[in-house]
């Protein structure tokens, strides 16, 4: 995503309304789940441990293994 979209995505917030604003943060949210997913899977497909794309992350490793536990990441490495 790139910087014209990810402002046309954030610009309703500011609406008037703040029911559109919600819709927007909703989308917002959802692309960047989306981004981080695709990050996260870059950084272990270059062969960083868990703990230390957790810490990138900014969550613990045990948030971080609950949150994406399952998706295929964790290769076997720790």
């Amino acid at each position: 995503m790139d910087m014209e979209q990810s402002t046309e995505l954030a610009a309703p917030t500011a609406d008037h309304d703040p029911l559109v604003g919600l819709d927007a943060v909703t989308r917002l949210r959802a692309e960047t789940e989306r981004i981080e997913a695709v990050l996260v899977r870059r950084v272990r497909d270059n062969g960083a441990t868990w703990p230390r794309t957790a810490a990138a992350l900014g969550v613990s490793k045990q948030a971080f293994h609950e949150k994406y536990a399952g998706r295929g990441l964790f290769g076997g490495r720790s």
